[in-house]
């Protein structure tokens, strides 16, 4: 019995192992020359690893792991998933390339935008096909197979803005269809070994720690911290850094989150760069046992407070079902939230276009 047990683990081992080496979507591999480069220029990479401030863990054990499988793969939730098609509003390819107006966003769901700024293209977490996993799952399925517009009708690109190298974000199908439309990437340190990959050019890519700056012709992009964790496999947890974002014009300040539990770094981010015009914030995938690196709806609210936002969007949801509530739980928890504390909130429709400096807001609550 014992040479069966050692067989039949040796077999997925070996399967695990073969899978990775012929599936480019799991990406690069950060070497020991990085981390040393890494341990000596980021305040955040310790013991061959990137840290959450404070050295703030998700303290997910192996117990917990298969807990978290048991209940995801077991504990069906009639809601999980939308009961029909969300309102996908079209994009015309020409009016986007031909756009020259204030600054505004357009969302494609879960944490993907295509910012206007400047008369600039600029996309963040560019996740645009439909599935966030290295394995398809009916159940992770985009709920909609439509988009607003497809890459190949996107403008030429002047920069995209990555949180993380995780699936929802970084999504290499969607990076191999964009990256010859694309002038730049800029990442969180290490990220940049799977866009060399999936062959972006070095030379295209830029590599931020959290704090610094990057000027972008009339832009200026600041990597801040986040507070949540990193990999694309089993070996690899926490080589990469994950971050939010801060997007300056001379007229505008934008925040985008990425992934983040709630802590202090909403409001350092908030002293240090603040008030912001328009900031998106993460609401979805969440649950008690992973609090330390998905925020709970009404903390998406209170991050908002600590950001000095004028008005703030919930994102990472509206698209995929990564984690246990209903899909639209998350949603209307954060208005509730919002009511409660006055913050101006927006929850447009996939595809609309936000206008940042509107104050007019998108309240006709359509997930209903």
């Amino acid at each position: 019995m014992l040479y069966i047990v050692i067989a039949i683990v040796l077999v997925i081992v070996g399967g695990y192992m073969i899978f990775v080496r012929v599936n480019p979507a799991f990406g690069g591999d950060v070497t020991k020359d990085l981390k040393k480069m890494y341990s000596v220029q980021s305040k955040q990479h310790k013991d061959n690893k990137f840290e959450n401030i404070d050295g703030v863990d998700d303290d997910i054990s192996f117990s917990k792991v298969l807990e978290i499988m048991r209940m995801m793969l077991f504990e069906k939730n009639p809601k999980a998933k939308p009961d029909k098609k969300l309102p996908v509003l079209e994009a015309d390819s020409s009016s986007l390339a031909n756009y020259a107006g204030p600054t505004r966003l357009m969302w494609f769901g879960h944490s993907t935008f295509l910012l206007q700024m400047s008369g600039k293209q600029i996309l963040i977490d560019p996740m645009l096909t439909d599935m966030p996993a290295p394995i398809s799952r009916d159940a992770q399925r985009r709920y909609n197979e439509e988009l607003p517009i497809e890459i190949e009708q996107l403008p030429r690109i002047d920069a995209v803005l990555i949180s993380h190298d995780h699936y929802d974000h970084l999504d290499y199908k969607s990076i191999k269809r964009l990256k010859d439309k694309v002038g730049h990437f800029y990442v969180p340190l290490g990220v940049g070994v799977h866009l060399k990959a999936w062959d972006v050019p070095e030379t295209s890519i830029t590599e931020l720690d959290w704090w610094e700056e990057q000027e972008f012709e009339d832009l200026k992009f600041i990597a801040t911290p986040a507070q949540h964790f990193s990999g694309r496999k089993i070996d690899n947890r926490n080589s990469t850094l994950w971050a939010s974002w801060v997007i300056q014009s001379e007229k505008d300040n934008i925040f985008f989150s990425g992934d983040s539990g709630y802590n202090s770094h909403f409001k350092t981010i908030g002293e240090a760069y603040g008030p912001f015009d328009f900031a998106m914030i993460e609401c979805g995938q969440y649950n008690q046992m992973w609090s330390k690196i998905h925020m709970m709806p009404e903390e998406t609210v209170l991050a908002g407070v600590d950001l000095k936002a004028k008005k703030i969007m919930p994102i990472h949801w509206g698209a995929f079902t990564l984690a246990l509530h209903s899909w639209d739980d998350s949603v209307k928890r954060v208005l509730i939230k919002a009511n409660e504390l006055h913050m101006p909130i927006t929850v447009p429709r996939i595809g609309d276009f936000i206008m940042v400096k509107d104050a007019s807001l998108f309240t006709d609550q359509w997930w209903q």
